[in-house]
Order: structure tokens, then C-alpha cells, then sequence
């Protein structure tokens, strides 16, 4: 794993902020707390969590274009905001979150692999710090937040297998994953894929377990974040 950090109340108006940092890789995560829900679920008493996820222009070593300017998202942010949201909601119990949203934006001030990893670990933070208010307000009774959501990315570079990668690793990694569990080892989703060579089944379970061990890492960073 490289250096994590974990800063929270990064900003001053978010009912919830951190900036998160894994290597190289720096994403900041606000959650806010908004009284409606999407119509597909209003009246029904469930809460939602969703996600939002962008780039700023010079993230990476070449400045790309804001999706502001070009006028639309392109197809890997939508999918990397959707992911994001699925994820955090896997951790939340939508009866007791009460008809309530939060969104959670996530904005990668530097790339360097892994931000959707980090977007996810760094979300759930801002979302655990903005859920502690409506509970202190106690607009929430019952702890909505049921497990810590992490995750973390896993690959075969250079014929081994890695943990977290950054850019350099993940651009000529044969294998590349994204694994996203909670802090009881329980899993929400794996991305696998292969990227110029075949795994094996004996391969795919080596990944799983420095998964696992990752992403039991980051929830502990998680929770001494939020302490």
C-alpha cells in the first residue's frame, strides 16, 4: 500500500470534507446533506446517497479540457461517478438515513492511479462526518452508516501481484482490478480484467486476498479519521 493520509474538515462549508491522499493520487471529498430525494424513490421514507466525480484540467501531466467546456461528461466519468455512489450506499441503511439525500463530489486534484479507489475510501469518510451531524442534531436517531466502504486497486505488474498501484504500474499492468469492500471484509463489487495477458483462477485469488488486506487497512485509516 502506498502512504495513505486521511484529512478531514478540509473545507469550510461541506456538512462533510476530507482530502484524501494515497501516494501521489490527492482527491477531495465534500458530502451534502440536501432535505428531497429523486422522485423515482419519493414517499417512500428511503434516503439516497449519490455521487459526483471529476478532474480538475492539470491532474495530470498533460491538461485535459473541462467536460464543463467540451458540454458534456465523457463516458469514464459517468461511470466512475455511478460507481461511486452504488458503492457508498452498499454501507448505508436508506430506512434510517430517513427521505434525505446526500451527495458526495469527488474532485481529483492530482492523478497518479487508483482515483476511483480513492474516491470511494475518501467518500465514505465525508459521508460518515456529515451523518454525524444530523445525528447530533438529531434529525437521525439510528446510525444509518452500517459498515465502512473502502477500496482499493490490485494488479499483476511485471509478472507479481501488486497492491495499490500508481500510474506508471497500472499503464503496463497485465492484470488490472478494483476491489470495493466493507470494513467486515464483505464485498460490493470487483472490476478484473485482463490487459494484454490472461489470469488464472489461482491468480485472481492472490489479488482477492491483497484486497482484502487493503481495504481492512484503509477502514482502520478510515475510522481514526472520523474518531
Amino acid at each position: 500500500m502506498r502512504a495513505v493520509s486521511i484529512e478531514t474538515g478540509f473545507t469550510k462549508h461541506a456538512e462533510g470534507s476530507c482530502l484524501i491522499k494515497m501516494g501521489d493520487t490527492h482527491v477531495l471529498c465534500t458530502a451534502t446533506i440536501e432535505d428531497r430525494v429523486p422522485p423515482f424513490i419519493k414517499g417512500t421514507g428511503l434516503g439516497w446517497v449519490t455521487a459526483e466525480y471529476g478532474m480538475l484540467p492539470r491532474a495530470t501531466n498533460t491538461r485535459m479540457r473541462r467536460e464543463a467546456a467540451m458540454g458534456k461528461q465523457g463516458g469514464r466519468t459517468v461511470e466512475i461517478q455511478r460507481l461511486i455512489g452504488r458503492a457508498l450506499r452498499a454501507g448505508v441503511d436508506r430506512v434510517a438515513l430517513g427521505e434525505r439525500q446526500i451527495s458526495i463530489d469527488c474532485d481529483v486534484l492530482q492523478a497518479d492511479g487508483g482515483t476511483r479507489c480513492a474516491s470511494i475510501t475518501g467518500g465514505w469518510v465525508a459521508l460518515r462526518l456529515a451523518v454525524n451531524k444530523l445525528m447530533k442534531a438529531g434529525d437521525v436517531t439510528i446510525d444509518p452508516l452500517v459498515d465502512p466502504v473502502a477500496a482499493v486497486s490490485c494488479g499483476i505488474y511485471a509478472g507479481q501481484p501488486v497492491l495499490d498501484l500508481d500510474y506508471p504500474e497500472d499503464s503496463e499492468a497485465g492484470v488490472d482490478g478494483n476491489f470495493i469492500m466493507t470494513g467486515s471484509g464483505k464485498l460490493i463489487e470487483v472490476q478484473m480484467s485482463a490487459e494484454g495477458s490472461v489470469f488464472s483462477r489461482d491468480q485472481m485469488n492472490e489479488l482477492m486476498d491483497l484486497a482484502t488486506k487493503g481495504t481492512a487497512e484503509l477502514a482502520e485509516i478510515q475510522k481514526a479519521a472520523c474518531a
